[in-house]
């Protein structure tokens, strides 16, 4: 069974982030779903609510696929992380061309560093691609309708950590 290692901060998730994840298991038996947590860096939710609005997120959009998801923590390089984790995928969504011209340039560093992994570039939905989480957090800490960008669970969440 093809494992699939799907790096990000999810902070937070988003449904362009969903949107990569479900194609992801269109790809792979299991899709391992790694959170990057940094010590220099505080983000809005903790990696164990980030895990939980992962597999909410998945559960309301894909559930008989649900158990089909890992969510692991990361610091290090994602092709480390990948290693450990025993994947043979390593999965990137693209918004736009700016996405793309980045994506290339580290998943050639990537084949360096990790020939056994296979970079996968998946392209983010129509609906999807002007979404960014750091947009999301700025509109959602504003009080404004982020309904459209981010899954139920995640949209609770921010509603919550805000007070709107």
């Amino acid at each position: 069974m093809t494992k699939a290692f799907y790096p990000g901060s999810f902070d937070p998730m988003t449904n362009g982030h969903l949107d990569v994840l479900v194609q992801s298991l269109n790809l792979a038996g299991t899709v391992i779903v790694a959170i990057g947590v940094h010590p220099g860096k505080t983000p809005l939710f903790t990696f164990e609510q980030r895990a939980d609005l992962v597999r909410q997120s998945l559960e309301h959009s894909l559930p008989e696929r649900a158990g089909d998801i890992e969510v692991v923590a990361f610091d290090g390089l994602a092709v480390d992380a990948a290693r450990q984790q025993g994947a043979r995928l390593l999965v990137r969504g693209l918004r736009d061309g700016t996405d793309f011209d980045y994506e290339m340039q580290m998943a050639g560093m990537n084949a360096q560093m990790a020939p056994e992994l296979q970079t996968v570039f998946l392209p983010a939905g129509t609906a999807s691609r002007p979404i960014t989480a750091t947009l999301v957090r700025q509109i959602a800490a504003m009080g404004g309708d982020v309904s459209a960008f981010v899954p139920p669970a995640v949209l609770t969440a921010l509603k919550t950590k805000f007070g709107h």
